[in-house]
């Protein structure tokens, strides 16, 4: 059960670190979308690989 819980609790964060410039910064977060629209599947994956790899690797470091 306290594995659940965690991951409810690593979720919530998820979604107020991920508010925090749309927030703040509105029009800068529509042009950072209007860019990555334009940016092809290939570099998108990349750039997603890379965010889950550093991911794993701070987890991995932290514990």
């Amino acid at each position: 059960m306290d594995f659940w819980r965690e991951l409810l609790v690593a979720f919530c964060l998820m979604l107020v670190i991920e508010g925090i410039i749309p927030f703040l910064y509105p029009h800068r977060w529509r042009e950072l979308v209007a860019m990555l629209a334009q940016i092809d599947d290939k570099t998108l994956r990349i750039i997603g690989l890379v965010s889950m790899l550093t991911g794993t690797a701070l987890l991995y470091v932290i514990h």
